[in-house]
């Protein structure tokens, strides 16, 4: 985490913010209990996290107009300019994990990690 946290220091955003912003570069606007499976954060984490993220301009936050308890979370242009900003930097740091495990290893442990994601249709 160490190099992570230095990437992110300059923009005041933490692991998990940089998570959620990743998430919602990738996949664009969803609800909160989807970025918080997508992101490995607990839902009632990803509330308190996405407050402090709409606060700071990072996400936009609407309510679903059927169902007034359901939240989407959208990346913001200043919430996409940190995730631009820092496209390289983030390539650089996965390019020193897989020099320091090794191509196949580094790809096994992807492998790896994919084996906790609960399975979306449980």
């Amino acid at each position: 985490m160490p190099p992570i946290r230095e990437m992110l220091a300059e923009y005041d955003i933490t692991e998990q913010q940089w998570r959620v912003l990743r998430v919602l570069a990738e996949y664009g606007a969803q609800d909160t209990t989807t970025v918080a499976h997508r992101s490995c954060l607990l839902l009632s984490s990803l509330t308190r996290i996405a407050k402090t993220m709409h606060e700071k301009g990072l996400i936009t936050v609407s309510r679903d107009s059927n169902d007034r308890r359901r939240q989407t979370l959208e990346i913001s242009k200043a919430g996409q300019h940190i995730v631009d900003c820092n496209q390289n930097s983030a390539a650089k740091i996965v390019k020193g994990f897989k020099k320091t495990l090794g191509a196949d290893n580094y790809e096994q442990l992807l492998d790896l990690l994919a084996l906790l994601e609960p399975d979306e249709n449980q």
